[in-house]
């Protein structure tokens, strides 16, 4: 299976959304919250080439990017095959 982050702040109706979509596909993932530590919404920017809003994720280390595009590429029917499912 992938390795897969997600960062994520409170009160964040995009991070429930993409956590409860990963949580739905049966996947281990770590999720971080950036909502109290400027160092980790630092490293999260960093990684996501400048951009700062939650959520961001990544699989693999390669930045997929916030809750539309997981959606998009669940819709599309390519995420399954990006998270290694059924592999």
């Amino acid at each position: 299976m992938a390795k897969i982050e997600i960062y994520t702040q409170m009160g964040c109706g995009y991070c429930v959304r993409a956590v409860r979509l990963l949580q739905s596909k049966n996947v281990p993932f770590e999720q971080i919250d950036v909502s109290l530590n400027s160092a980790l919404r630092g490293e999260m920017a960093k990684r996501a080439g400048g951009r700062n809003t939650s959520p961001q994720i990544f699989v693999d280390d390669a930045h997929i990017g916030d809750s539309d595009e997981i959606f998009a590429l669940d819709r599309a029917g390519h995420l399954d095959k990006l998270l290694k499912l059924g592999s």
